[in-house]
């Protein structure tokens, strides 16, 4: 295997490739549209990694977090500027669910939910720690 990437499953692929284009700098590869207009598959790139995008299809199965009302992946964006990157999202319609804070491991991150109800980790590396320490640092967030 050589890569893995995401496939999101979205209630309205257009409307969520506009609002990856506005909150994450996305750059729209290609898009299969249905001769209704519904956009049935669409590739688009963040950061250079390969995202798929499909709408929906309940008679196989395919729904999207809109409709089944949570999501059970969430996707990590690695950026050199995470704070500049997060509050874009919420500029573009995100909601926050884990403010930008300086995290034990070494990174500077925090999450938001996009309108179609899909999770995203925003982060900066801001300190190597190997993961001797990384486990240390873990267990003292439970000692009170």
């Amino acid at each position: 295997m050589d890569k893995a990437s995401p496939f999101l499953w979205i209630k309205n692929t257009a409307e969520a490739i506009e609002f990856y284009k506005k909150a994450f700098d996305a750059v729209e590869i290609y898009r299969l549209t249905e001769p209704g207009g519904k956009v049935a598959h669409a590739e688009i790139t963040i950061g250079g990694a390969k995202i798929s995008i499909a709408g929906e299809y309940p008679e196989y199965g395919i729904l999207g977090p809109e409709t089944i009302g949570n999501t059970t992946v969430g996707i990590h964006l690695q950026v050199d500027d995470a704070d500049k990157l997060f509050h874009q999202a919420i500029a573009a319609g995100a909601i926050i669910v884990n403010p930008m804070t300086d995290q034990f491991y070494g990174d500077r991150a925090g999450s938001v939910k996009d309108p179609f109800g899909h999770y995203w980790m925003i982060s900066t590396t801001i300190e190597v720690v190997n993961p001797e320490e990384m486990q240390k640092r873990f267990l003292a967030m439970f000692v009170s």
